[in-house]
């Protein structure tokens, strides 16, 4: 298979895919967004892509396209389907690489590039051949499928087919993802937990809870301890006493029903 890599291939490791049924404009624009970065942190873009947490400005290709309030004004997308197909692709590479002795972690996107290949003429249905517009018929309408093909190649910082602006960017984009990653790793805080009314009430009665259980089981099993003398004491004082306070309290209620009867039948 021959690249379109005009340099030194030697140290580097390639793959690719064709007759993709996708737009080629689309995949040019991500391969131009990871390439010269770290084979991890292409990865890493493309899942953020997919997962749309990271959009893709589009410096080329954006005719008639509008600028959004979500990206400060500026013109992006979130390609998907392009973001997986190139994803697919460079973990093929990756794969290659391990397999003929090098670490793919270390490695760097050097070559990433997306082209048109085929064109394939798609006539419409029977039903629509020819529209009439009441001056005769108009031209056949047609819709024609294009598709594209991808081509991603990985090496080392130190291989041979380099140029001074390819090392120049690859050593600009590793020092912009260190310092993301430094900045990242400050900002992670615990956050505090935040509990509801009815999960606090839900503990709160499984605690008043546990030791009625505790108790029971101990009881059953026969490990209830003996208290102490002077605490029985004191809990029997309490009992008498709380005892003598319901007669008093019985008995004024008695005193005032009989008050209340001689009153009566003295009228």
């Amino acid at each position: 298979m021959k690249y379109s890599f005009n340099r030194d291939k030697k140290d580097l490791v390639f793959a690719y895919k064709k007759d993709i049924n996708a737009s080629f404009k689309d995949l040019t624009i991500v391969c131009n967004a990871i390439r010269y970065r770290s084979a991890n942190n292409a990865l890493h873009i493309l899942d953020n892509v997919i997962n749309e947490s990271m959009p893709i400005y589009y410096n080329r290709f954006n005719k008639g396209m509008g600028s959004r309030h979500e990206l400060h004004g500026r013109k992006g997308r979130w390609p998907k389907k392009c973001a997986k197909i190139i994803k697919n692709i460079l973990l093929s590479t990756m794969a290659n690489a391990e397999n003929k002795g090098y670490d793919p972690d270390s490695m760097f996107v050097i070559h990433s590039a997306a082209n048109k290949t085929n064109i394939i003429e798609r006539s419409p249905s029977k039903g629509i051949l020819f529209i009439s517009g009441g001056y005769g018929y108009a031209a056949r309408r047609r819709s024609d499928l294009e598709l594209a093909k991808v081509e991603i190649g990985i090496g080392n910082e130190s291989s041979q087919g380099l140029s001074k602006k390819m090392i120049d960017k690859i050593k600009y984009f590793k020092t912009k993802a260190e310092k993301s990653g430094v900045q990242k790793l400050e900002t992670k805080k615990e956050k505090p937990l935040i509990k509801s009314k009815n999960k606090e009430k839900k503990e709160n009665k499984e605690e008043s809870a546990r030791p009625i259980k505790a108790e029971n089981s101990n009881k059953a099993n026969g490990n209830v301890k003996e208290k102490p003398e002077h605490n029985l004491l004191l809990e029997n004082n309490k009992k008498e006493k709380i005892k003598d306070e319901k007669k008093t309290e019985k008995q004024k209620e008695d005193g005032q029903k009989n008050n209340n009867a001689e009153k009566i039948n003295n009228k």
